[in-house]
């Protein structure tokens, strides 16, 4: 009987204790709850001295309940304390609104289209339009149609990725390069022509600082009457001051592309004495001329095709054509 009524008094008790902690809100009465129900001369404390005139069973089934309500009361106490001390901190603390917020990490172009626009604008004030085009193409367009027939040693020069052609017509493929564009418009555009393509290309390649499987390119064209390798020249000088700065200095050397006669490569003197690829160019080869129904004896023009990233690898001065894809915060962050 006396088991039992001891029982239901450390059951009560525990229940008070709960109750009348959620009430309390200050350092003060907290502690003022730890001594009533914790401290030396607590109810706890009492409740153990009662164990004297009981038997051996009982005091360890008793003492057992009994530590347990302590080790709980105790709990409560720790959160309860850490609860006020955060409240207090709160009261306490002196908030400034006049500070200026955290900053927000907040997206931006990415330097690749950083570079495609800079070189668009560059050219749309020099009078070109800008075109696109599939990135998806035949060998018609890709190759055959700019003088690169199907076993011509030239077509080593692109390591092409064909796609798989359900409907089995001609051959299709991943565009090695922009090219293809200069066919499309010549066809379904009448002299004077003067634009720009820019867009993504894919090649079957090993990947290093300098090269990748997909990259982006911009091609560009201009087709008239008595357009010759001077107006060539004085166009891309010009390009290259506007993107580079006034006092860069460009040269062209001799190339081979099968689509152009002559050809050229264009280079930038990037630091003393070091000079670095920019594109390719050359006068439109007559038989491109002829393969889209223009009379090359009336009808002359240039082509040149310039790589994205070797741009702005040569701006930015930037080693490694990988950094651009790969996902770096602290690289990518620096182009805002």
């Amino acid at each position: 009987m006396a088991l039992n009524k001891n029982k239901i008094y450390l059951e009560n008790l525990q229940l008070e204790a709960a109750n009348s902690i959620k009430n309390i809100t200050s350092k003060e009465e907290i502690e003022n709850w730890r001594i009533d129900y914790l401290g030396r001369k607590g109810k706890i404390s009492d409740f153990f001295q009662t164990f004297k005139n009981l038997k051996s069973k009982e005091k360890n089934e008793l003492g057992s309940l009994a530590n347990s309500i302590k080790n709980t009361l105790e709990k409560l106490y720790e959160k309860k304390s850490q609860s006020l001390d955060k409240q207090n901190n709160v009261k306490n603390e002196f908030f400034d609104f006049t500070l200026p917020s955290t900053p927000i990490s907040a997206g931006s172009i990415h330097p690749t289209n950083q570079m495609m626009q800079e070189i668009c604008e560059a050219f749309n004030k020099l009078g070109f339009n800008i075109f696109e085009g599939p990135e998806i193409e035949s060998e018609t367009y890709a190759f055959d149609k700019l003088n690169i027939p199907t076993n011509h040693p030239a077509r080593d020069i692109w390591d092409t990725i064909y796609v798989k052609n359900v409907n089995k017509i001609k051959s299709l493929v991943l565009r090695p390069h922009t090219s293809p564009m200069q066919i499309r418009i010549m066809e379904n555009n009448k002299p004077p022509i003067r634009v720009i393509i820019p867009g993504k290309c894919y090649r079957y390649e090993a990947t290093d600082n300098t090269h990748e499987w997909h990259f982006h390119q911009i091609e560009g064209l201009v087709i008239d009457k008595n357009i010759n390798f001077s107006n060539m020249k004085s166009t891309l000088f010009e390009f290259a001051r506007i993107i580079f700065g006034e006092d860069t200095k460009s040269r062209f050397r001799c190339d081979f592309f099968p689509f152009v006669e002559p050809g050229a490569e264009m280079s930038i003197n990037f630091k003393q004495n070091e000079w670095l690829e920019l594109m390719g160019a050359g006068m439109v080869h007559p038989k491109v001329l002829m393969n889209v129904g223009l009379n090359p004896e009336e009808y002359s023009g240039f082509a040149f095709g310039l790589g994205i990233e070797r741009a702005a690898m040569i701006k930015y001065g930037i080693e490694n054509i990988r950094d651009f894809y790969a996902n770096d915060y602290q690289f990518l962050k620096q182009f805002k």
